[in-house]
């Protein structure tokens, strides 16, 4: 063991396990540190991957006990065990984390189990899990700590009947009544879940809208579908207060204007208003980097005001994905080695994994308006799509956005079967700078669901054909 490295990665998330094995490929000798004693971070331990594996599993009991009937399938008394759902959860975390230490291993990447903090002097601690305390030495430090949940005043979360999206991954039974705050993507995959397992959800959200960030037309139609599903929604509203009384929990809510109070009764309540950087006990000041009112830290091509010292994923500024921190830990590893590493963030999809799927790639309708930039919609609806209606899954539609003049694409927003894995065609096509018109012409299977984006893209050009 050697206590002078290339480079030392603080975190072992999607962003710090990438970019340690990232500078391994390119021959740098790099130390991973890892406080929660399992790699992946929060997307693949208590986030991303978990969440998923639950939305799948609930997904397919609804569909079995709702929607195969109209399908010829008939299953009587469909029930669902949930300790097994929770051990599929298990297993696939498990597996990944697992894989995850067999590339450090591939690599030459060095895990350390512990809390690293700058020293200064490009030199970071170790406080070790195990009480052991170390000292290392680097060329270069990257911080890529994550994020945790944002407080919400008023909320005391313990993880039992008021939890996060941490508790709301291992609840022990399914809660008659569920109260989200907030409704952005965390909130409503999670409702959902429960929702499908026999809730009654109701999303409490401060804004007069769904989805913050969303395409406002995509973010309309999904909250009809939803509610159509099911879940109750309370927008333009608060929650100042949660109290457990007669067995139940009581919350106060009011309007986000100002107005009367409203108590409503729940059995949990899932605190999900999105989250904040990870930076406590990192040694900043020590270094002298200060954050911005956010809470992140700011930066040039990843590096920060502290020489040798870079930061990525959730604590700088861009959108909480772990995808986008993935494409900063190759990019600021090649920087590290010396070669020229580039993020387009204009090509960063995001995906809202409930059913429908909602995707989204680029510039909104609001982004663009309020830039001035001239452009052309193309729009078409899943239920002109033969797959999805052989399917019998044809709610949603696929919405290109491109430039007026020169037909580039902009952006584009789908909501409807399988989107997740579709919108990686547009995301190419916005990293390749292509036209609406590249798009219309270039042959798509018969019949796909992803035809829809290229009759998408035929509309852009007036020309779609009607399935």
């Amino acid at each position: 063991m050697t206590n002078t490295y290339d480079a030392v990665v603080i975190g072992g998330g999607p962003g710090g396990y990438n970019a340690a094995i990232r500078l391994g490929q390119l021959g740098q000798r790099a130390l991973c540190i890892e406080k929660r004693g399992k790699l992946g971070g929060t997307c693949l331990n208590i986030g991303c991957i978990p969440s998923k594996a639950l939305l799948r599993v609930s997904e397919l009991f609804e569909e079995t006990k709702s929607h195969y009937p109209a399908l010829g399938i008939k299953a009587n008394d469909v029930s669902f065990d949930l300790d097994a759902m929770m051990a599929h959860k298990h297993k696939t975390v498990d597996g990944l984390t697992k894989g995850i230490e067999f590339l450090f291993k591939k690599n030459k990447v060095e895990y350390a189990v512990g809390a690293g903090a700058l020293l200064g002097g490009n030199k970071v601690e170790i406080k070790g899990n195990d009480g052991a305390t170390r000292t290392v030495e680097a060329k270069a430090i990257l911080i890529a700590t994550g994020s945790e949940p944002t407080p919400l005043p008023g909320v005391t979360v313990n993880e039992e009947d008021v939890v996060s999206s941490t508790g709301a991954l291992s609840l022990k039974d399914v809660p008659e009544r569920l109260l989200v705050i907030g409704a952005g993507y965390i909130g409503l995959e999670m409702g959902s879940v429960w929702r499908r397992l026999g809730s009654q959800v109701t999303v409490v959200e401060f804004l007069d809208r769904i989805t913050p960030g969303l395409d406002g037309e995509v973010a309309k139609s999904f909250q009809r579908l939803l509610t159509k599903q099911g879940m109750t929604f309370k927008l333009g509203s608060k929650v100042v207060g949660v109290e457990r009384k007669n067995g139940a929990l009581e919350v106060a809510i009011e309007p986000a204007a100002s107005g009367a109070r409203e108590m409503i009764q729940t059995d949990i309540v899932l605190s999900s208003i999105g989250r904040r950087p990870y930076t406590n006990g990192l040694g900043l000041d020590k270094v002298g980097i200060k954050v911005d009112n956010k809470g992140r830290i700011p930066v040039k091509r990843y590096a920060t005001s502290a020489p040798g010292v870079y930061a990525i994923g959730d604590v700088i500024e861009g959108p909480m994905l772990a995808h986008k921190a993935e494409d900063e830990a190759v990019a600021v590893a090649e920087i590290i080695a010396g070669q020229a590493g580039h993020v387009n963030y204009d090509a960063i999809p995001a995906v809202v994994y409930t059913a429908p799927e909602v995707a989204t790639v680029g510039k909104t309708e609001e982004e663009l308006k309020a830039a001035n930039v001239a452009y052309k919609t193309g729009k078409f609806p899943f239920m002109a799509n033969s797959r999805a209606r052989a399917n019998a899954s044809t709610d949603g539609f696929v919405k290109i956005l491109a430039d007026a003049k020169t037909d580039r694409v902009l952006g584009v927003h789908m909501m409807g079967p399988e989107v997740g894995n579709m919108i990686a065609e547009a995301a190419l096509a916005i990293e390749f700078q292509a036209a609406a018109e590249d798009i219309a012409r270039t042959s798509h299977a018969h019949p796909t669901l992803s035809e829809a984006v290229r009759q998408a893209a035929q509309a852009v050009g007036g020309w779609t054909m009607q399935m």
